[in-house]
């Protein structure tokens, strides 16, 4: 999940008109006297210490030879015309990256200085992994041997492929990497060389850290991910030199790609506030609550920290006991609700089920004291406390996304602890309860990267900034959310497709300091949850008290909750748990309506000790899992009962959805 402001890009600064010589002769005036054009005058004569005009050092062939032709002489009329535009082109593209730069600069001078130079914690952990290698000095002789021997296999086969011999390259992009599509990669035997001498490098950097031993594994990973995060930085398809689809893009545009892609820059650089905020998608395209987020319903209740939101019924009858959604309160619910024909909450109520949200604030400098407790109590307990109400019932079903559902395994073992049942069944999307194997997250939560943290959100007035919380999960992937639409928008001059999903991405909201802190702390950090280690409410929390029936969703590449660890998790509940595993990751895993036909999922009605395990003995199925999870959820969800009404209920309704919670940007 991530951030950026969803409001339409600021309007574009045009660069100085750099004109062209053909320009300047059509606008200057023409004598009255000659139709011919004027000889130009020579240049003023200058004392050199150099050789005199015709000897050899000067260049010049000398007496007697042939005078070598103007350049514009070799050119015909249309060619010189396209290198005119050319050469105005890149200046007009110089000129307005420069002028971008420059105004960041001044918006960024009054700013304070960054917290720490190093705000990662990357440079310990560096300095214990080089001082192993250094002690290693046999190993790196042999780790230097390899890379050599690679090189010369390289140019061997880059030889006799330049002699007409059909060669294998000596290393090939890895599976799904996307940067070395353009045909010339491979068939351009200049940028098949650059590639390959790429790979080779970053392959063998990357390999070097991960073979040492003897270190701190955190240590270790956290070395290995930004060693990744620098060998991607640094791949020739990022600079326009080197990438041959955008130096095609140059030519046949003659140069206005990069006019196009240095005003995306400035653009960005603008809506960033001075810091770059690269546009994934086209943001002005979407509008909440008109073409996206449009299922219709009300909103029943409200309290500080959440709207309740219940939708129009579809079916004649319900099922009787309702369903209440908690999202992730880092995104907007609308992930739920995105279009159409991908929303899972039309899709629940098409299945005749009466559904909730809560849509949680994006909150600022006032909520900046709210806790986690509070979100359990006024968001867990408050919201189904509602729902019962609004329906008549003693009891409600749950679904908790992603970090919603950590927090309802938190309110769960703490219910159990009180002996109230009100929670009839669980359903995780993504979600984690152990957080041993959480991922490179974990990267990001040593004690010295979240008091950097804590530092920062106090500049901020006592909340993390959202944009803060994007560039973490960019970072997480690169190459897909960072460098492909660094070389899309600013390379090759294109304008970002709209896409409701990244529009989503970028809508993300600020964390209150207590909260977000307590969180990172206390499930990041210290895995607190599972290992009994965790008090709240003034209850000792237990999830192996928890004997509600429970139905754990994982997705297969979810590299926020990976499958490893949301199995640990699942394996920490005292009732009955039911585990599947889909497709993708973690957002196209869980929102994967069945009409789409996409991905596949695996089920296994057993719980063994360990995933692998689990996996060997699960069964794949075509297409999307909501149909198996349904099925599961109608079984416990009693008998049919004529359809709600959200006007009807007696919670009177506070305003149409998708409500005002979701509206509030999380930037000017």
């Amino acid at each position: 999940m991530a951030t950026a402001k969803a409001a339409s890009k600021p309007k574009k600064k045009a660069a100085p008109k750099v004109e062209t010589p053909e320009a300047k002769a059509k606008a200057a005036p023409k004598s009255p006297k000659s139709k011919a054009k004027p000889e130009a005058a020579p240049p003023p004569k200058t004392e050199s210490a150099g050789p005199p005009p015709g000897s050899q050092a000067s260049g010049d062939p000398g007496p007697g030879a042939p005078p070598f032709p103007p350049f514009e002489t070799m050119l015909s009329p249309d060619q010189l015309r396209m290198v005119e535009t050319l050469s105005a082109n890149l200046a007009r593209a110089a000129v307005t990256a420069q002028g971008a730069i420059a105004e960041a600069a001044l918006r960024q001078a009054d700013r304070p200085a960054a917290l720490t130079p190093d705000p990662f914690h990357v440079g310990p952990a560096l300095n214990e992994v080089m001082s192993r290698l250094a002690a290693q000095p046999d190993r790196l002789m042999r780790a230097q041997a390899d890379l050599f021997s690679q090189y010369m296999e390289l140019w061997q086969t880059t030889a006799r492929r330049a002699a007409g011999e059909e060669v294998v390259p000596v290393v090939a992009p890895a599976a799904g990497d996307k940067r070395f599509n353009d045909p010339d990669w491979a068939s351009n035997p200049m940028f098949d060389l650059m590639k390959q001498s790429y790979l080779l490098s970053s392959n063998w950097l990357n390999g070097l850290i991960a073979e040492v031993d003897g270190v701190d594994p955190a240590s270790k990973r956290r070395v290995e991910f930004f060693t990744k995060m620098l060998t991607d930085a640094f791949s020739p398809s990022n600079f326009l030199i080197s990438n041959p689809a955008a130096l095609r893009e140059v030519v046949q545009t003659q140069g206005q790609s990069l006019v196009r892609g240095m005003e995306n820059f400035a653009a960005d650089l603008d809506r960033g506030g001075g810091q770059l905020a690269i546009s994934q998608t086209d943001l002005a395209k979407f509008k909440v609550g008109e073409n996206v987020a449009t299922a219709p319903g009300k909103v029943v209740y409200q309290n500080d920290i959440l709207q309740l939101l219940q939708f129009n019924p579809t079916t004649e009858t319900v099922s009787e006991i309702p369903l209440l959604i908690f999202p992730p309160w880092i995104n907007k619910f609308y992930i739920l609700d995105l279009r159409p024909e991908n929303s899972m909450i039309r899709w629940l109520t098409g299945q005749g089920f009466t559904v909730f949200v809560a849509s949680w604030v994006n909150p600022d400098q006032k909520l900046a004291a709210k806790t986690f407790e509070d979100y359990m109590f006024e968001g867990i307990y408050d919201a189904t406390q509602q729902v019962m109400t609004q329906c008549g019932v003693d009891k409600v079903n749950t679904v908790g996304y992603c970090i919603g559902g950590t927090l309802l395994s938190v309110a769960l073992a703490h219910m159990a602890a009180r002996g109230d049942k009100r929670i009839n069944s669980a359903t995780f999307f993504a979600a984690q309860q152990d957080f041993a194997e959480a991922g490179d997250l974990l990267l990001f939560t040593n004690e010295e990267w979240l008091q950097s943290i804590e530092q920062q959100m106090d500049a901020a007035g006592g909340f993390l900034p959202s944009q803060s919380m994007a560039d973490t999960f960019n970072a997480l992937r690169g190459n897909d959310l960072i460098w492909s639409f660094f070389v899309s928008n600013y390379l090759m001059g294109k304008e970002p497709r709209p896409f409701d999903l990244l529009f989503w991405n970028a809508d993300q909201t600020r964390m209150p300091k207590s909260l977000h802190l307590f969180y990172l702390r206390n499930f990041y950090k210290d895995n607190a949850l599972t290992t009994g280690k965790l008090s709240l409410g003034g209850e000792q929390l237990d999830l192996s008290k928890v004997k509600t029936p429970i139905y754990v969703q994982s997705s297969k590449d979810d590299h926020i909750a990976p499958f490893r660890s949301v199995y640990r998790g699942a394996k920490a509940f005292g009732g009955p748990v039911t585990f599947t595993m889909a497709g993708s990751g973690h957002i196209a895993g869980v929102i994967n309506h069945p009409d789409a036909k996409k991905y596949q999922h695996w089920t296994n009605d057993g719980l063994p000790g360990d995933v692998g395990d689990w996996i060997a003995g699960a069964q794949e199925h075509s297409g999307s899992w909501w149909p198996h999870w349904a099925a599961w959820l109608k079984a416990r969800s009693g008998d049919q009962v004529p359809a709600r009404d959200p006007i009807e209920g007696p919670l009177k309704p506070l305003e149409d959805a998708p409500g005002s919670f979701v509206m509030v940007k999380s930037q000017p």
